[in-house]
């Protein structure tokens, strides 16, 4: 498939909260429980994701899209949330969410966004990245370890209603913005 990547509108709320929803239920069967994920429903995710895309920058959102425009996977990144996961040195970015539709899974929609989130996080001049993830979800830390992040260490507590859930933190480094030569003037 044909992944093209743009900048998430308030337009794409209702589509990106469904595939939310969709990605939850898929993924996180067995390591989430049952009752919570039967609950989620996309239409109480909509405001949210509203407020989420109308952030000014750093936040941003990035979907795939394929030809008839329907949204396979999107990208949220935004300035570090927690003062704790900020580098000591580095001004830190923070990959806040990435889901692909479980129907587009494998077919690059979630890679695309990924690269042109943190294309974005290096242009808004951050040089470091963090994301949490469940530590049971082996699916996105294979996929997370094969585009560069690393597990730093850091664990802790994610409570989901009733449920406790160990939470891991990655990082990586963010290459310097590639400096555009200056051409010599013609006279």
């Amino acid at each position: 498939m044909q992944w093209t990547v743009r900048v998430g509108e308030p337009e794409d709320a209702h589509e990106i909260a469904r595939i939310n929803v969709d990605a939850w239920q898929h993924a996180y069967r067995g390591l989430v429980d049952d009752a919570v994920l039967d609950r989620m429903l996309p239409e109480s995710r909509v405001p949210g994701w509203l407020r989420v895309l109308a952030l000014p920058a750093p936040s941003r959102v990035f979907v795939a899209v394929e030809g008839s425009g329907k949204i396979g996977a999107y990208c949220a990144v935004d300035a570090v949330r927690e003062a704790e996961d900020a580098h000591p040195d580095l001004n830190t970015g923070e990959l806040v969410a990435i889901y692909a539709d479980p129907r587009y899974r494998g077919t690059g929609a979630g890679h695309q966004v990924h690269e042109a989130a943190l294309k974005h996080l290096v242009d808004q001049g951050f040089r470091y990245a963090v994301l949490w993830v469940f530590q049971d979800n082996a699916g996105s830390r294979a996929f997370y370890e094969a585009h560069g992040w690393r597990h730093d260490g850091v664990v802790h507590r994610y409570e989901l209603g009733e449920q406790v859930l160990p939470e891991v933190r990655y990082a990586r480094f963010l290459p310097a913005p590639r400096r555009r030569r200056a051409h010599p003037s013609r006279v």
